[in-house]
């Protein structure tokens, strides 16, 4: 049950005035299942892959719970922040190390008339502009974001010291930017991320494009600055097969464009295109810039009020460059079921095929390609150029 606390009246009904009323929502997420993946090996190897059955939090929707809340500050003004923890369902873990809050953590001012402002550890505009068309909307992050989730169209890159602006919209378009401090000493670049993003909304039809670029914050690239704002408990934010020879950037920019088409209530379609760049320094273990191109579509289909079906397909293709002959390339088929029981609780299934080909960059030294699913499976990717994973599970919201 969601609880909410209104702060305009304490002590059983002694109330403040009208335009110091305040609100705040505890809410939360637990999300478990299980799945079945074919194969299962360390990043960057190429043997010993095993199937493995295995017990998942998060799947569906991250498991959480969080506080948001506002306070009117009168003339359209007020005051809001969300503080959210992320948790591993299955087990009680924290999400990520270092933090209780590390999902989200802001606070900010919104306007009707100039917009919102928020600051502290929260998504990027980037991400914000993009969201409504990415495939993990239907197809979920942990089987269906694009490989590795290389183009950060899921929700596992947040930024650290940020500040968010999002305009209010009008004759539909939306406009977000975003800047995150590294606080570096002598470098105002280094360890910083920014991002702006255009969205526009009519009707059955929208459209976002948006641009990102992370920087790391030791200096001509390396291993990845503690002060580098874009993390998650100090590490560098998803780190899979697709690109770990990369991980010594010292820069990560990214372009993308979603949009989407409302047939009618049962019928709807997305798709998306994004142009991912490592790009080298002097401290990289690479030398010439690496892109990744990918382009994917998302068929969803609601044949009943309590059912959602999706179906998506992306091909990821990297360029040849840094001794590398033969490109790595990325097919990844996902398929969603979703049965609602209520309004709060959901029992889903998904399933996703991956093929890899071409070759990669692994500690400097060139290898096969290997499949690695969605995000879910960035630790534990095939070993071989297939990967196969299905999986069951119960969400509940409250």
């Amino acid at each position: 049950m969601r609880k909410t606390i209104i702060g305009s009246c304490i002590l059983g009904g002694v109330c403040m005035g009208a335009h110091a009323q305040s609100s705040v929502t505890l809410y939360g997420i637990v999300d478990n299942g299980l799945a079945w993946q074919n194969s299962a090996t360390s990043v960057g190897s190429t043997s010993g892959g095993h199937s493995v059955v295995k017990m998942t939090a998060g799947v569906w929707a991250g498991s959480r719970f969080g506080l948001k809340g506002s306070e009117d500050l009168g003339g359209g003004t007020k005051t809001i922040f969300t503080l959210e923890n992320g948790f591993n369902s299955t087990n009680g873990n924290a999400q990520y190390t270092g933090g209780i809050f590390t999902r989200q953590a802001w606070v900010g001012v919104t306007d009707d008339r100039f917009g919102t402002l928020t600051a502290g550890r929260q998504y990027t505009a980037y991400y914000n502009m993009l969201a409504p068309w990415s495939p993990t909307t239907w197809l979920t992050g942990y089987f269906g974001a694009h490989p590795g989730d290389i183009d950060s169209l899921d929700n596992i890159y947040r930024a650290n010291n940020s500040l968010v602006y999002r305009s209010p919209t009008l004759v539909g378009f939306t406009f977000s930017a975003s800047y995150a401090l590294g606080g570096v000493p002598g470098s105002f670049d280094a360890g910083s991320t920014w991002s702006a993003g255009l969205q526009y909304q009519n009707g059955p039809i929208g459209i976002g494009a948006a641009v990102q670029r992370v920087n790391n914050s030791t200096p001509g690239g390396g291993a990845w600055g503690a002060s580098s704002t874009t993390s998650n408990g100090g590490a560098q934010t998803a780190v899979s097969a697709i690109n770990n020879g990369y991980q010594t950037a010292q820069a990560q920019q990214r372009v993308a464009v979603t949009g989407g088409y409302r047939f009618s209530s049962a019928w709807d379609v997305s798709a998306s295109y994004s142009n991912v760049q490592y790009i080298a320094g002097v401290g990289s273990a690479f030398r010439d810039t690496a892109i990744f191109n990918t382009a994917g579509a998302v068929l969803h289909f609601k044949p009943a009020s309590a059912w959602d079906l999706a179906a998506g397909y992306s091909y990821t293709r990297a360029t040849k460059a840094n001794g590398i002959t033969s490109a790595a390339q990325y097919n990844q088929f996902t398929l969603s079921q979703y049965y609602a029981l209520s309004k709060r609780t959901g029992l889903y299934a998904v399933q996703s095929y991956q093929r890899a080909n071409g070759d990669t960059l692994n500690k400097g030294k060139i290898i096969e390609a290997t499949a690695s699913l969605g995000d879910g499976f960035s630790g534990s990717p095939s070993s071989s150029r297939s990967q196969i994973a299905v999986g069951v599970g119960l969400v509940h919201r409250f």
